[in-house]
């Protein structure tokens, strides 16, 4: 293989001596037996990961000491159980923690048959729990767990809460379609609402819900899970035609079918299980996959290879845990268990109090969290959160951690209740309880030096010489109270100020004269509206042309914009109310309101149906096309620019993207038309190059768009 998929597995625990061995397989087997009893373990992921290659490294060193209850080879650990025969085995997977491991397993598979494998099926791995479920001319009749492989449990009391899993299939075939049970984020945080609620304590993340809810019976409360099919198979009573068919086809194909038949698979998601040619081309796909992770409505940990010929499967068989002809490549824990400590209370520009949770440190995908998001004081509430709690916490990729849930039996009784304040933290003043987002009463009056320093930026304003300790100077003096202010400093005032000369005080007032001049976009990122940020900003700039139609527009008319839906519609409208003074503030200093470019939205009809673009709903009808070299193009930056494009910052080169037309993106993907590469440009110009995706020099983008480019300083 020529490439390597950007995954590090963490290291194996070490095993020193048979105490310590026999200590690790007990722990183990307590862990393996309480996760699949009810859903509930002292290890996280990661942790029994370690903990099981740490076993098998001890075993292969010392082969004549192994233990009969050691978990190694066996399905779940050994330590399922279950009083229902599988006609076939339900077997656990091989893993893989490199590319290395990954090119030693596809060649030794391609040995083992002696030939080259003529395809291969590259799907997500999805974080749930195996089941089968048995059909009988076309109805669903049983709903059995994986158990131990050769007999699992019968948990079809489920069946009516599992979404994607149909009663009846398109045809009245028999057969067993095989897949994952999994919680959504969505149906995770319902299912905890809904738990807490009846007095029941949190579940700790999303798997360990769907493992303890799976098998649950007669509770008070209905909890959904979502079924992912990833296999199907012949039963006893099979037509002999669909029998011969699930035999020879390929997997793909075979999958092909389950999608036919009604059963809900992956293959609607970004993540769908792709085709490849040869084994040199699985990478590109675990790459695009795994960079998908963090932005999925469900939980991955890792990508499964399989060999997608029937002929290849059948010749490679299976061993006594796991197939021959299919492996996981596991990706690196994005959930870790660790210990809160404590919780802050910090006070953003917008006045809005965000709780935060303090850590003790732990290592999740290559970083050490010590800080969580914890949303608002309800979602504390509802998790039910207390201070000493152990807590399940994830990270994935640059989204900021959050603690999804504590891990309510391993409490100890000493926790303690997180304190609430009663008082704005930042100045004392009340605080406006009467939505989820607790806010201080004075608003952003409460972080002045915070809203105006944000709003003087290089990417709002870009007011050069205006950083915070000026603007400290500034309030302190009570020369700044809002945004607005700025535009009324006269020199005289300035010149009251410690170390503020002729030079410097005129340099500065040239510096908010020019502001005055930035583009619509800039000025409304610098209002700092909750909701929205520099690309927000941008679209709703581009959208509606000018401030006068921005606040115009109501919910309805906001969610014209993309990525704009019902309730951060709502926001932007209340806040736009809210900041109308300002905003009149700033007209009047003659602050620019337009966007370049941009062309004010068509009035709706008589007939209320809408513009004159005949357009019907959907989004291409409210937002046509933007005009340009670009237009229709989505456009990554990475590396440092060069020629003409030398001095524009990572925001102004987005800037500069759509104003000719096109859409700016941070990372590549299979939706990527363009990547400007720059000096320097590492992953994201081997992984556009992968997927066959234009690249061109700074100097070929700015030819592209001179038209657009802004005036040299």
């Amino acid at each position: 293989m020529t490439t390597s998929p950007a995954v590090s597995a963490a290291p194996a625990a070490v095993i020193a001596d048979a105490a310590a061995y026999a200590e690790a397989v007990a722990t183990a087997s307590r862990a393996a037996a309480a996760y699949y009893a009810t859903g509930e373990s002292a290890l996280d992921d990661d942790a029994y990961d370690r903990l099981a290659r740490g076993i098998a490294a001890w075993e292969a060193a010392h082969p004549e000491e192994v233990a009969a209850d050691s978990p190694t080879g066996k399905v779940a650990g050994g330590a399922a159980v279950g009083d229902v025969p599988h006609t076939v085995p339900m077997l656990s997977l091989d893993n893989v923690f490199s590319a290395e491991q990954l090119t030693a397993w596809t060649a030794s598979l391609e040995r083992r048959i002696g030939r080259t494998v003529a395809a291969w099926s590259v799907e997500p791995k999805l974080d749930g729990l195996a089941v089968a479920a048995r059909y009988e001319d076309g109805r669903l009749t049983r709903l059995i767990t994986r158990g131990d492989g050769t007999a699992g449990e019968d948990v079809s009391h489920a069946v009516g809460t599992v979404i994607g899993l149909p009663d009846a299939l398109a045809e009245p075939v028999t057969l067993e379609i095989r897949g994952e049970v999994l919680m959504t984020q969505e149906q995770f945080e319902q299912a905890n609402a809904a738990r807490t609620a009846h007095g029941a304590a949190p579940f700790a993340n999303p798997r360990n819900g769907a493992a303890g809810t799976l098998r649950a019976r007669d509770r008070a409360y209905r909890v959904e899970m979502t079924f992912f099919g990833y296999g199907a198979l012949a039963l006893p009573g099979t037509a002999p035609g669909l029998a011969a068919r699930l035999a020879e086809l390929p997997h793909s194909a075979v999958m092909a079918e389950v999608v036919r038949l009604g059963v809900h698979t992956a293959a609607t998601t970004e993540v769908a299980p792709r085709v490849v040619a040869a084994a040199e081309d699985v990478p590109a796909r675990i790459e695009e996959i795994a960079a998908a992770r963090p932005g999925l409505p469900f939980g991955i940990d890792g990508i499964v290879v399989k060999a997608d010929p029937a002929a290849d499967r059948a010749e490679a068989g299976s061993g006594s845990r796991a197939p021959r002809w299919a492996v996981a490549y596991k990706l690196p824990a994005v959930e870790k268990v660790t210990t809160l400590l404590g919780v802050e209370w910090n006070v953003g520009r917008t006045g809005v109090i965000a709780p935060r949770a303090v850590l003790e440190p732990v290592e999740i995908d290559g970083s050490t969290v010590t800080y969580a998001t914890l949303h608002n004081p309800a979602d504390i509430t509802r998790r039910d959160l207390r201070i000493g709690d152990r807590v399940m916490v994830h990270k994935s990729g640059d989204i900021i951690p959050r603690v999804e849930a504590p891990v309510a039996h391993l409490r100890t009784g000493a926790e303690r209740a997180v304190e609430f304040p009663s008082v704005c933290p930042q100045c004392g003043s009340g605080i406006d309880t009467s939505e989820q987002r607790w806010r201080c009463e004075r608003g952003r009056d409460c972080r002045v030096v915070a809203s105006v320093s944000y709003a003087a930026g290089r990417d709002q304003l870009d007011i050069e010489g205006l950083g915070t300790t000026r603007v400290v100077q500034l309030v302190d003096a009570g020369l700044v109270s809002d945004l607005a202010d700025l535009f009324l400093l006269t020199r005289e005032q300035l010149l009251t100020l410690d170390r503020m000369g002729g030079t410097s005080t005129d340099n500065l007032l040239a510096a908010i004269e020019g502001a005055k001049g930035r583009p619509l976009s800039r000025v409304f990122c610098a209002l700092g509206v909750r909701g929205t940020g520099r690309s927000m900003s941008r679209r709703i700039a581009r959208h509606f042309a000018d401030m006068e139609h921005i606040r115009a527009a109501d919910a309805e008319a906001l969610q014209g914009v993309e990525g704009i839906g019902a309730e951060k519609a709502r926001t932007v409208v209340a806040e736009l109310a809210g900041l109308a003074p300002l905003i009149d503030r700033l007209v009047a200093a003659g602050v620019n309101m337009t966007e370049p470019g941009a062309t004010p939205p068509a009035p709706p009809a008589a007939d209320g149906t809408g513009g004159t673009d005949g357009g019907g709903p959907g989004e291409e009808a409210r937002e046509p096309a933007a005009a340009g070299p670009l237009a229709g193009a989505a456009v990554v930056v990475t590396g440092a620019m060069t020629g003409a494009l030398e001095k524009l910052s990572r925001n102004q080169m987005n800037e500069l993207v759509e104003r000719a037309g096109g859409r700016s993106s941070s990372s590549v993907s299979k939706r990527t038309t363009l990547l400007v590469a720059g000096e320097g440009a590492g992953s994201k110009r081997e992984k556009a190059a992968q997927l066959g995706i234009r690249i061109v020099t700074p100097d070929e983008f700015a030819a592209t768009v001179a038209d657009f480019l802004p005036p040299a300083s």
